[in-house]
């Protein structure tokens, strides 16, 4: 779907007739001489084409420069006087007394509401200029999946709207590289966009079986400038990445981890909604920078559920069954290796059974061996619960650990993921940069 967007072009169209076969013969080198020979000779004929044969087409000559007035210069064959003789080398007539092709810019999406100028310049070779101020509102396409470090290419059409290829024919009166040149020497805003390059195509568009239009297209390649979006969005939202990154440096048993990264979620989604006005509303495709934002937002939240899920298992391991032996195998042993934790060697307890001599008779009960035996007994049971209550049981151990190795995968994860983040933006934008500059050079080496 086409996107509308309004965009000041100032535009320069150089126009270039031929037809009358008569020069003027002024009597005295006056005004009033000079206007008496142009109401004789060519104001009478503002209502037909200015050629000395209906059959022959009207070649127009059509070039722009984006600065902010709309120019017209043609030229009436034939028509000259002698500027000493009739005393001015170039004089203002009014608009209505000149024939005036209708040139128009089909992608024009608005009224022309800029101001009218009722005069234009008649020069003593025949040649009319018409300037005039003109406000293009245009339609332009826009691909915005690199935003903000796109290249928009919007084009403009000029041709006759009545008259057909056999009447009127356009061509180009400078070149693509001059056009672009001169635009670029006299283009003062420093917006939003940067003209890039210019280009042109001469075309017949054919509306009827017989008949066809005579059109030339320019195509105007704006650059859009990132330092805005680069400085107001990225840069804060890999400083809230890069905070939430070190955060996995905080230890969960000790530190409530899950209130600061909640804290974290919640300035991040403020500042989104801050900078939403920054980001484009519309285009056939979603942005690159809108995905970054979406997964930055997405891996917040999912180290807070992982920091939930870590400080549940620090706190009530105890409390679950065993570990499933494929989520042990799949966690312990495979995840372990990629976040860089060597898996525990299990240690085994050695139980040691003194029996009683049996080749001998049984000694005689002793009152004191008894007691110590009881005694013995009743140590080995507290030092069993005292390790079962400070080390952990096996499944509680095994659950530790699988949040250890999750909260390093996570962090890994992280880590990637601002890399290849940074990697990406840096290329598209030292890509679109060098095809600027390398398309600009080009230009003026042609």
């Amino acid at each position: 779907m086409a996107e509308r967007k309004i965009t000041d072009l100032i535009l320069i169209c150089f126009t270039l007739l031929q037809g009358l076969e008569a020069s003027l013969n002024c009597t005295s080198p006056t005004p009033q001489a000079l206007l008496k020979e142009l109401e004789k000779n060519l104001f009478p004929n503002n209502l037909v084409r200015p050629v000395a044969d209906f059959s022959d087409p009207l070649d127009i000559r059509i070039g722009i420069t984006v600065v902010g007035v709309l120019g017209v210069e043609w030229n009436i064959s034939g028509l000259s006087w002698d500027a000493e003789k009739c005393g001015a080398h170039r004089v203002s007539v009014p608009r209505e007394k000149l024939w005036v092709p209708d040139i128009y810019i089909s992608e024009l999406t608005d009224e022309d509401k800029s101001p009218k100028t009722p005069y234009v310049y008649l020069s003593s070779t025949g040649g009319v200029l018409d300037d005039r101020p003109l406000k293009v509102v245009s339609s332009c396409q826009l691909g915005i999946y690199t935003f903000p470090f796109d290249v928009q290419n919007c084009s403009l059409t000029l041709g006759s709207y009545v008259h057909f290829d056999t009447d009127i024919t356009v061509s180009l009166r400078n070149t693509a590289e001059d056009i672009f040149k001169e635009s670029r020497d006299v283009m003062e805003t420093n917006g939003e966009w940067e003209l890039s390059n210019i280009t042109t195509v001469i075309s017949s568009l054919e509306t009827l079986e017989t008949e066809n239009y005579s059109e030339i297209k320019f195509f105007i390649i704006l650059r859009r400038r990132p330092t805005l979006y680069v400085v107001n969005l990225l840069i804060p939202s890999c400083f809230l990445i890069t905070v939430d990154l070190f955060s996995f440096l905080l230890p969960p048993q000790s530190v409530d981890r899950s209130s600061f990264k909640m804290t974290l979620i919640l300035g991040y989604t403020v500042f989104l909604l801050i900078m939403n006005d920054l980001l484009p509303t519309t285009g056939e495709t979603t942005p690159l920078i809108n995905v970054f934002f979406s997964i930055s937002l997405a891996l917040m939240v999912a180290s807070l559920l992982e920091t939930v899920f870590i400080t549940n298992i620090q706190f009530s391991s105890s409390q679950y069954s065993a570990v499933p032996h494929w989520l042990s195998v799949l966690v312990l042993r495979y995840l372990a290796v990629v976040a860089c934790i060597p898996p525990k060697k299990k240690s085994n307890r050695t139980t040691v059974l003194f029996n009683r001599n049996s080749e001998g008779a049984a000694p005689p009960p002793d009152p004191a061996l008894d007691e110590l035996r009881k005694l013995s007994r009743d140590l080995t049971a507290i030092r069993l619960q005292m390790d079962k209550h400070f080390q952990g049981s096996k499944a509680s151990q095994e659950w530790q650990m699988i949040g250890i190795v999750i909260d390093r995968l996570l962090f890994g994860l992280y880590i990637v993921f601002i890399l290849a983040s940074f990697i990406t933006i840096m290329s598209i934008w030292i890509w679109n940069n060098t095809y600027m500059y390398t398309s600009l050079i080009w230009a003026l080496i042609r």
